[in-house]
């Protein structure tokens, strides 16, 4: 049977500045923060099937208190070991979903990373990007690079080039026995955002992103797909 685990680093704010700022929802308040702050999650996954213990995304790359990093803490929470995952599937490079990248401690897992996106970090930089941390992929024979509008990885991972969020984001499908896995990233964050549809300043292609939102809302209703959200406050996992 397929488990997923909600890998949570905790609630955040981030302004214009694109700074990530740890929220405590019970003593802080948005409005103390700057002018349009958004209140995310930043939250990897781990889905664990037959075959694989795959990681989607890798988080801020964040320590707890004790100095341990956020992202093998939480996947110790569920008996999962860093040299048990053996597929790391990045929907994009930008920080908040690459800052934990490290070749290292994932030493027996293939790297998934979109070429054009690579390429377009490097061009990019910073703030979004943290390039000197994604530089080791370049020299790994551990990275697959994954190329064209969309393909399957070992067989049986659907990714999808989308382009809406930011140039070349992908996003993937994973079949388990409950029907698809649908990750999207930041080209479905949050809930709200499959249920109502609005332009987000945030997106590359606004106007586009919301498309797609309401086009996969529809479809994995019908088909009864289960959304990871990434950024998801309160709603981590759900159908529609």
């Amino acid at each position: 049977m397929t488990q997923i685990f909600p890998l949570s680093e905790g609630t955040f704010t981030i302004g214009h500045d694109k700074i990530f700022q740890p929220f405590n929802e019970s003593s802080d308040e948005l409005n103390d923060r700057p002018t349009g702050s958004l209140l995310v999650e930043v939250q990897p996954f781990a889905v664990v099937n037959d075959k694989d213990v795959i990681l989607l995304d890798t988080g801020l790359g964040f320590n707890n208190p004790d100095g341990q990093a956020h992202l093998p803490g939480n996947l110790a929470q569920h008996h999962i070991h860093p040299d048990d995952v053996t597929k790391v599937l990045l929907s994009h490079l930008h920080k908040d979903h690459a800052g934990g990248l490290d070749l290292s401690l994932f030493s027996n897992a293939t790297f998934y990373v979109y070429r054009e996106e690579m390429a377009y970090a490097q061009q990019v930089g910073f703030p979004s990007y943290y390039v000197d941390d994604l530089l080791p992929l370049l020299d790994s024979n551990r990275v697959e690079w994954l190329e064209g509008e969309s393909g399957l990885i070992d067989g049986y991972i659907e990714y999808i080039h989308t382009d809406g969020h930011c140039p070349q984001h992908i996003v993937f499908k994973i079949p388990s026995e409950e029907g698809i896995i649908f990750y999207g990233g930041d080209e479905a964050p949050q809930y709200k955002q499959m249920k109502m549809k609005y332009v987000a300043k945030y997106d590359y292609d606004g106007k586009k992103a919301m498309e797609l939102r309401a086009r996969w809302a529809e479809q994995g209703a019908a088909e009864g797909w289960r959304f990871l959200f990434y950024h998801d406050v309160k709603t981590p996992i759900a159908r529609l």
